[in-house]
């Protein structure tokens, strides 16, 4: 699938996840001209339209509505692929794997 307004940052040790890892994603949605009235019609007709495994935790939304802050979580990056396809015509999309601060918290430590 080719979908250029799709891009997934990687953290910089380089890790991918795994099939059957569960793994956070912020998502960041930037409304195609500044349009998020069509983006939130859509979602009214037809909902989320996120495919079986990938599941939406949490969203924020900018106040003057530019743009979009979800998470979600999923064990198959192609699930975020598959979801935005579904938003390409009127969101730009990036997907940023994150961990929760306790986690780095511990990870941090075992550096020490």
């Amino acid at each position: 699938m080719n979908v250029k307004t799709i891009k997934i940052s990687h953290p910089s040790d380089g890790h991918v996840v795994k099939e059957g890892e569960i793994m956070l994603f912020m998502i960041i949605e930037h409304f195609k001209n500044r349009n998020a009235k069509a983006v939130y019609k859509r979602f009214k007709e037809k909902g989320r339209m996120m495919p079986d495994g990938l599941n939406y935790l949490a969203s924020w939304t900018e106040e003057n509505g530019d743009r979009c802050f979800q998470v979600m979580e999923c064990d198959n990056q192609e699930l975020l692929q598959i979801w935005a396809s579904h938003w390409k015509d009127l969101v730009d999309f990036e997907f940023i794997p994150v961990v929760n601060g306790k986690e780095m918290s511990e990870k941090m430590s075992e550096e020490f």
